[in-house]
């Protein structure tokens, strides 16, 4: 199981999401009450363990100046959240090692995600950012296909309904388990990855894990 904490503005942080077992921390860089610059995320990532998946979150912006900042600021992973397109996704395809384009459940681009060359598809609520959730149940074809990370109001008292309602390959939370925008609750934090971890271990593994 993924799991994902974002919306990260502060080296404190990202640390403490990592030393509670996160397998990535991910940093906006579009317009968002939890914007980062690039400085700031280079000097977030020069303080973490080499081997964490540090995402940036990019929408809708030109794959030549992503490419630049996961240059800047080392970045391990892109998760794309914007309106981009298969062929934006290829020109970063091949120097990513981890990319995730995001879709709202609501979002028709849905019908030809098999166009998209990425690693995940996360699927967040149609107003992401909300911390409103979704009907689970209608995405059950497309988590049998692809490697999902699921996204949208999820907090540390619904995620290990969310894993057995949905069998995801990973969870994405951002502001479920805030304080304030963009600075985290420690409690929170635990809580979410200890409650993802504890779901996953009633399920059989995931052959498509493997």
């Amino acid at each position: 199981m993924y799991v994902k904490i974002c919306g990260i503005t502060n080296a404190r942080d990202a640390l403490f999401a990592v030393a509670m077992g996160a397998d990535a921390v991910g940093f906006v860089l579009a317009a968002s009450k939890r914007q980062v610059d690039p400085e700031t995320l280079r000097a977030i990532t020069l303080e973490l363990p080499t081997d964490v998946v540090t995402v940036g979150v990019f929408r809708n912006e030109l794959p030549g100046r992503i490419l630049e900042i996961v240059e800047l600021a080392g970045l391990r992973g892109v998760q794309l959240h914007g309106q981009e397109t298969p062929a934006d996704v290829a020109l970063l395809r091949r120097r990513v090692p981890f990319l995730v384009q995001a879709f709202t459940v609501d979002d028709p681009r849905l019908d030809r995600v098999d166009e998209y060359d990425v690693d995940a598809i996360l699927l967040d609520s149609p107003s992401p950012g909300s911390g409103e959730t979704f009907d689970w149940s209608g995405i059950g074809s497309l988590v049998e296909s692809r490697r999902v990370i699921l996204a949208g109001g999820l907090d540390h008292e619904n995620v290990a309904m969310a894993i057995e309602t949905v069998r995801p390959w990973g969870v994405d939370v951002a502001s479920g388990v805030e304080s304030a925008p963009g600075i985290k609750d420690p409690v929170k934090v635990r809580r979410f990855i200890a409650n993802a971890r504890t779901a996953l271990s009633e399920f059989p593994p995931d052959p498509r894990s493997a």
